[in-house]
């Protein structure tokens, strides 16, 4: 799902998130960074009035029910406050409920000054048969990430993100292409004007083949959802050649 979600407004973009969605058929959906707050807060004090606990929650118990009047998935980005720890997280939403959250490792320039680094390993949850693995928007540029996940199993790397940069998205073929996964990227679109200053985003979401090929896209400035069906059998070849293997050919001891 691309979308713009409104700044500080996390009840109005739960309602938009349900009305994009309700009545999809889909397993897995992935959702912005950030994609009930918005993204470019001014300071600390102003995040911490906009994070909430997974504990208690009114945009995950949204989520859920939402979730269980559909049957499917939701990874989303999400603001999380643990005591006084503040997070940019994203969460594993089913219709049960939390099944898994990663907090984002690699923060991105003013992120730095209000969110604290992520602390959770990288890991793989199961949904509906494909092993999935989760970053968020930065992580991108750092291979280690998608290479990680993917040696964990990971068939499909979904990737909330708030992309300023205009080379991120080519970046995640390569991501695909060099651990053989699917990818999904879900962007966010429009501008926020803060105190700070104003960011674009670049929207142009995609779904990507283990092969490095754009199977599904969105354009930069529209808000769209794009559904297709992707074999999960496809991102567990890893060799490309009949002698080549992309994992049993590495070669660590020299890295």
């Amino acid at each position: 799902l691309q979308f713009h979600p409104e700044f500080g407004a996390p009840k109005q973009n739960l309602y938009k998130i349900k009305d994009s969605l309700n009545g999809l058929d889909a397993d897995i959906i992935v959702l912005p960074e950030l994609a009930s707050t918005g993204y470019y807060f001014e300071d600390r004090d102003e995040l911490n009035e906009l994070a909430e606990d997974v504990s208690d929650s009114p945009t995950l118990i949204g989520l859920t029910k939402l979730c269980q009047d559909n049957g499917f998935h939701l990874v989303t980005g999400f603001a999380e406050r643990d005591g006084e720890k503040l997070y940019n997280s994203a969460l594993v939403v089913g219709p049960s409920g939390l099944l898994h959250h990663y907090r984002k490792l690699h923060l991105f320039n003013t992120e730095k000054e209000y969110f604290d680094p992520g602390d959770t390993p990288l890991s793989t949850i199961d949904i509906c048969g494909a092993k999935v693995g989760v970053m968020i928007c930065f992580d991108w540029v750092f291979p280690e990430v998608a290479r990680s996940l993917a040696l964990l199993g990971a068939d499909i790397l979904c990737h909330p993100s708030n992309l300023v940069l205009t080379y991120c998205q080519q970046a995640m073929r390569t991501r695909s292409l060099e651990n053989s996964v699917y990818t999904i990227t879900a962007n966010r679109i429009g501008k926020e004007k803060r105190p700070r200053g104003e960011l674009t985003f670049t929207g142009q979401s995609q779904i990507v083949g283990p092969k490095g090929d754009v199977i599904k896209s969105s354009g930069a400035d529209e808000e769209a959802v794009a559904i297709c069906e992707i074999d999960v059998s496809a991102a567990r070849k890893k060799r490309i050649t009949e002698n080549k293997d992309l994992f049993l050919d590495r070669r660590p001891e020299f890295y």
